[in-house]
């Protein structure tokens, strides 16, 4: 058996998250549905994480076991004529035996796309959530950096996890404004559900005077979700990129 890793990019619109459900549709399905197309058999897919319905990727990483000769170049292009518009593959290439895309996953950055517009865009409302309240990018930068760091980032974790150890280590996060467009990028080893789209819900709460300024490292302290933002709606999140130990240099080439 060949094992494949694949990045794919996707409009998680009209998806309920990467992952295989029972009354709804994920990403992972319609994936499959095209690899059984091309290949003839229905492989199982690991995803590199879940990802909540209506968030989009423009890097998520996959792996699966093949007994197909296809070369991944081929593959790629395959799978592409197979699946909707909404989704893409970007990369296929061999990976080693053991290599699994969650498991083996140690890192991942989402931004978070703002209109900040009183003007609504009728071209895309579905791909970033619209704000009208005018936002301070240059404070906001200021005031995440108050996440960097190890923390128990309770306070920034929904009621609906079941996780117990919530200690998270955020790597960067930083606030620009490009045009009318304000992007949240956050890098980390791993986020808790909803940790993201809080997390920005807490900046935009500084921002419209809700939150004090300063207040972040004693909401963490705190682990107290009712003391951070709210949770933003799921359309203005994107996994960005994913990373791994192995560079892909050292990766075998399709």
């Amino acid at each position: 058996m060949r094992n494949i890793y694949l990045t794919i990019r996707y409009n998680g619109s009209r998806y309920h998250g990467f992952q295989v459900q029972k009354n709804a549709l994920g990403v992972c399905t319609v994936f499959q549905d095209a690899v059984e197309k091309v290949l003839g058999t229905r492989y199982d897919v690991k995803g590199c994480s879940r990802t909540d319905a209506g968030v989009h990727a423009l890097k998520y990483g996959l792996s699966m076991k093949i007994g197909h000769t296809i070369p991944c170049e081929r593959l790629v292009h395959a799978l592409n004529a197979a699946l909707p518009d909404d989704i893409a593959v970007t990369d296929a290439r061999e990976a080693p035996p053991d290599f699994h895309a969650r498991y083996h996953c140690k890192g991942k950055e989402y931004v978070y796309k703002i209109l900040n517009s009183r003007i609504k865009d009728p071209f895309s409302p579905y791909l970033s959530y619209r704000l009208g309240y005018n936002l301070d990018a240059d404070m906001l930068c200021g005031e995440a950096r108050d996440f960097v760091g190890t923390h128990d980032f309770s306070a920034f974790c929904s009621a609906g996890s079941d996780v117990e150890d919530r200690v998270r280590t955020v790597w960067s996060f930083t606030v620009a404004r490009r045009g009318e467009k304000v992007l949240f990028t956050v890098r980390g080893d791993g986020f808790l559900y909803n940790m993201v789209r809080i997390m920005v819900g807490t900046l935009v709460y500084i921002a419209m005077g809700r939150i004090a300024p300063g207040a972040i490292p004693d909401i963490i302290a705190s682990k107290d979700r009712m003391r951070a933002g709210k949770t933003m709606p799921a359309h203005g999140l994107y996994l960005n990129d994913v990373f791994y130990d192995m560079e892909r240099t050292e990766w075998e080439k399709p």
